[in-house]
This record gives C-alpha cells, sequence and structure tokens, in this order.
C-alpha cells in the first residue's frame, strides 16, 4: 500500500463541504423557529441545538470506539485518500480478507467516516457560533447603553467564550487524527474522550450565559460552602471521568466480573506502576513488554474505588442543591445521572461489558458534566460583609435612595 496516502489531505475540502451541508439543516431550523426573538435568544436556541448534537457525537464516538471501528479507516481525514469508504472499496476489501475480524472492515469503515462527517458538522456550527456572537457583540458596543434607571442589571454578552470554545473545537479535531494516526495510543485517544467533556462543558456554559443575557439576570447566589462544594465536586468528577477514560481504552473493563468484591478479593493483585505508565502504546509497556493482567486490575480498581467517592459527592451536592428552589432542577438531573451511572457501571462489570451499557455510562458521564457545568454557571458566590453572614446590598444611590443598576458580562 502506498503510504503516502496514509498522509493525503485532498479529502478535507469534501469533509468541510459535507459539514457544511450537515450544519445547514439545524441552522435553517433555528433561524426559522426563532425569526421573531431578540439575537441572544437566537444564539441560546442554536447553542442548545449545538449541545446537543455534540452530546450525540460524544455518544457515536463511545459506540466508534467500542465496536473496534477506530482504525476503519486507517488514515486521516479521509479512508485511503477517499472522501468515503465507498471510494476505497477495494483497499478496504483488501484488509478485510486478511484478517476478517481485524480493525478494518467495511461496516466499520462506514462507522468511522459517520463520527468523522458528524464531527466536522458540529465544528461547522461552532464557527458560525463564533462568528454570529462576535457580529451581535459589535452591534451592542455601537447602541447606546440603557438609562440609569431602566434595570438593576444590565447583562451584556461575551464573544470570549464562543471564541474559546472554537479554538478547543480545533483541538479536538487534531486529537481525533492524532487517535487514528497514532494506532489508538490510550493516552490520545483518553484526551480526546476528555477533550469532548471539555467541549460540552463550554457549550453549556455559552448557552446559560445567553440565556441570562436574554432574560437579564444574574446567576443566583449560593452560600460559600455551597459554591466550594460544588467546584470540590466538579474536580471529583473530572478525575472520574479521566479514570473511565483509561479503564475503556486500555480494556480493563473485564478485569474484575464482580462486586462488590474483584477475583474473589476485597484487594486483588495490583501493578499500578505498570498500570498507570500513562506514555506507553496499547497492551504494552513502556519498554514494550506485554501489559500484566495486574496492572489492569489497577486500572478498573482505581476507577470504582474514585466512583464510591463520587456518587456520595453528588448525592450530598444534590440534596444540597434541591434546597434552592432556583437550582432544583440541575439537583434532580445529578441524582438521576448518578443513579443512571450506578446502574450502567453494574451491568457493565456483571453482564460482561455489554454494548448499550457501555455507551449509555459514556453517556451519563457526559451528561453529568453538563448537569454540573449547568449548576455552576447558575449560581455564584454570595458575597458577605467581613466578620458577618449578611449579604452585601446592592449599591444605593444617596441621593435618591433607588438600586444603583449593576453591569455583568456573561
Amino acid at each position: 500500500m502506498d503510504t503516502r496516502s496514509l498522509y493525503d489531505l485532498t479529502p478535507i475540502a469534501w469533509m468541510m463541504a459535507a459539514g457544511v451541508l450537515l450544519a445547514l439543516g439545524p441552522l435553517v431550523w433555528v433561524w426559522r423557529r426563532n425569526a421573531g426573538s431578540g439575537p441572544a435568544r437566537r444564539l441560546h436556541a442554536l447553542t442548545v441545538l449545538t449541545l446537543f448534537l455534540t452530546f450525540d457525537l460524544t455518544l457515536f464516538g463511545a459506540f466508534t470506539r467500542l465496536t473496534d471501528s477506530g482504525l476503519g479507516c486507517p488514515d486521516w481525514p479521509g479512508c485511503y485518500g477517499n472522501a468515503s469508504p465507498a471510494g476505497a472499496r477495494h483497499e478496504i476489501a483488501m484488509a478485510q480478507a486478511a484478517q476478517p475480524t481485524g480493525p478494518v472492515t467495511h461496516s466499520k469503515a462506514w462507522i468511522e467516516m459517520v463520527h468523522r462527517y458528524l464531527a466536522t458538522g458540529v465544528g461547522v456550527l461552532i464557527l458560525t457560533l463564533a462568528g454570529a456572537t462576535w457580529i451581535v457583540r459589535r452591534r451592542q458596543r455601537r447602541q447606546p447603553a440603557p438609562p440609569v434607571d431602566s434595570a438593576h442589571h444590565h447583562v451584556v454578552l461575551s464573544a470570549w467564550w464562543p471564541a474559546a470554545t472554537l479554538v478547543w473545537v480545533c483541538l479536538q479535531g487534531a486529537f481525533g487524527a492524532m487517535t487514528v494516526t497514532w494506532k489508538l495510543f490510550p493516552a490520545i485517544v483518553t484526551m480526546h474522550l476528555m477533550g469532548a467533556i471539555v467541549l460540552l462543558a463550554l457549550l453549556c456554559i455559552q448557552a446559560v450565559r445567553y440565556r441570562q443575557v436574554a432574560a437579564q439576570r444574574l446567576p443566583t447566589a449560593v452560600s460559600p460552602a455551597l459554591r466550594n462544594g460544588l467546584i470540590a465536586t466538579a474536580v471529583l468528577l473530572v478525575l472520574q471521568i479521566a479514570l473511565g477514560g483509561w479503564v475503556s481504552t486500555n480494556y480493563a473493563v473485564l478485569a474484575c466480573t464482580q462486586f462488590p468484591t474483584c477475583q474473589d478479593s476485597w484487594w486483588p493483585p495490583m501493578n499500578f506502576a505498570q498500570g498507570f505508565e500513562i506514555w506507553r502504546h496499547l497492551g504494552v509497556t513502556g519498554d514494550g513488554q506485554p501489559l500484566d493482567f495486574s496492572a489492569l486490575t489497577a486500572i478498573h480498581y482505581a476507577h470504582r474505588l474514585m466512583a464510591y467517592a463520587v456518587f456520595v459527592a453528588l448525592g450530598l451536592l444534590a440534596w444540597r442543591l434541591r434546597r434552592l428552589e432556583a437550582l432544583r432542577a440541575q439537583a434532580h438531573w445529578l441524582a438521576g445521572l448518578a443513579l443512571l451511572q450506578l446502574a450502567t457501571g453494574l451491568g457493565n462489570v456483571l453482564l460482561g461489558w455489554p454494548l448499550a451499557a457501555a455507551v449509555l455510562h459514556t453517556g451519563g458521564a457526559a451528561a453529568l458534566a453538563v448537569a454540573l457545568t449547568w449548576a455552576l454557571c447558575e449560581s455564584r458566590r454570595e458575597s458577605v460583609v467581613a466578620g458577618s453572614a449578611a449579604p452585601i446590598p446592592r449599591a444605593v444611590d444617596n441621593a435618591r435612595g433607588t438600586p444603583q443598576p449593576k453591569k455583568a458580562t456573561a
């Protein structure tokens, strides 16, 4: 096979064209449905739709990985130098004949390329969001400021979040390319998963900020203790998702097929040094030796132990958020998704890693990240006077005794 085709970037134009065609439908639908709305509401609607499609893309990415289709087309961005598997039928047939259950088959090639088409479409939507937000922001700057007594809060649009999201989706595309060209290198595959989680969080931040601008309201003030609890739980969740990605990319799910014990023990033989040697190829150590089964056990058990802590943290956080009416919806989502993760995690272990449970487990982790980001964006730390538990009141005009407007950037 001509190795030059593995790095032929000619199909990128066709990939971009496919992305534009896929993005046109959502763009037209949002524009027509929100034709009479203000710019912030239109941007919010488009962001929510992009978030939904990105979540679907994350699920399809999990499906691609779990069906061993990540190398269905072993080059990037096309398939054997073609824009689709249809143009690479001969090469795929030869690879499939050599290895009927290998990484390259007709079905796996189509799964991999559909994932790339969907990713390109999401990239076009994010590019559109960034451009539209900058245009709206420039128009707002040219308009006169609202009267002093027209509102207590003047929440303005920020174009920095869409710009950060655009930069991040480009980095995510680079990780996607490296996932293929580096032949499923575990650290790269895990970073690609974490990149998807960060992308979902960035889109969620945008959606919440657009909604706050449209409604001209600020996030709900919460106690410093609750705000710290939200941040701490978010850190735990990020670590747990990274551990879950490491389990999946190293195929360590079936290292323990019992619960709550593992291999008939509460502390089975584990090799953490091998298991968490990050920079190595799949299935081998850094010096090329086969990975011990005890290393896979260590990877699995670390994820399981962290799951206990995260489950308790999410339960406590949901219980506390439920007391606040403005954050009750987030509390319900966090509690429900935590239970879903428990059920699908047990299903993966006890039922032999069924495909549906595995995809749902990835989806539940992504949804938890979105729900927690939503709660963080809809809350802010309550300011208190030094040495007092009373919140600081809004500034008051001494001459008229009226609250001064507070400007916030969303």
